[in-house]
């Protein structure tokens, strides 16, 4: 995944005041998974100048959203692979935990894809073939992409589309952010209490939304019903 300073969840409900125009191209609705094809290792956030000779601040956003939307696909496609390992060695939590943040990553793929189109630009990625080690080795390495795009790429993305103007992509990337904040809390967990993950076996919820992802079944961040995964 494109993808470590803590930064502040969003409230869904907060980030929906950002206008009826982000909400338009977005449309609220988790949109439905399509078969990607993105790289593993997080991908420099294009965050230039506005004053750069042959650089607008449009394209500058249609730039970062593509990078977030190749980064959401490779994320994808090597959460699946991890979550099969897990499986295979018998950590079933923290398969399942893989495959809610692929679920996750898949929403905000197609969340940036909406925005990339409306734009006048066309969505692109290049996946690669995931590398999978142990499951420990695997939550660590999940763990540094959700922290890179946590603390580095989300962040520079957002502040450009702030200053160039975006709402819909300011929406789209603060939806990223918010799952990816929790992603890396959920993934430091279990790779803290690997063990007990494995005995374990509860659900997680993604919000079709945003992509947030929660083990509580009752969680309120969400402005439609979560999915379940297991």
């Amino acid at each position: 995944m494109d993808f470590t300073k803590k930064v502040p969840f969003f409230n869904l409900k907060t980030v929906a005041v950002f206008g009826a125009t982000a909400l338009s191209i977005l449309g609220l609705n988790g949109c439905a998974p399509q078969t990607p094809v993105a790289i593993v290792e997080p991908s420099v956030p294009v965050v230039q100048p506005a004053t750069q000779a042959n650089t607008t601040p449009e394209s500058t956003t249609v730039k970062n959203l593509i990078s977030a939307y190749n980064g959401e696909s490779n994320a994808h496609v090597m959460y699946l692979a991890f979550a099969q390992k897990a499986d295979g060695e018998g950590y079933k939590e923290v398969g399942s935990l893989f495959r809610a943040t692929a679920r996750a990553e898949a929403i905000h793929r197609d969340n940036h894809a909406k925005v990339i189109q409306a734009m006048g630009g066309t969505p692109k990625n290049n996946i690669a073939t995931p590398v999978v080690n142990s499951t420990a080795e695997n939550l660590t390495q999940a763990l540094k992409g959700e922290s890179y795009e946590r603390d580095t790429m989300y962040p520079g993305f957002i502040k450009e589309a702030k200053q160039s103007g975006n709402k819909a992509a300011v929406q789209t990337f603060n939806y990223a952010l918010e799952a990816e904040t929790g992603h890396a809390k959920l993934y430091t967990t279990a790779k803290n209490n690997l063990a007990s993950w494995k005995q374990a076996n509860r659900p997680l919820y993604v919000c079709p939304v945003s992509g947030y992802t929660t083990l509580e079944a009752n969680s309120k961040n969400c402005l439609k019903p979560f999915e379940k995964v297991s």
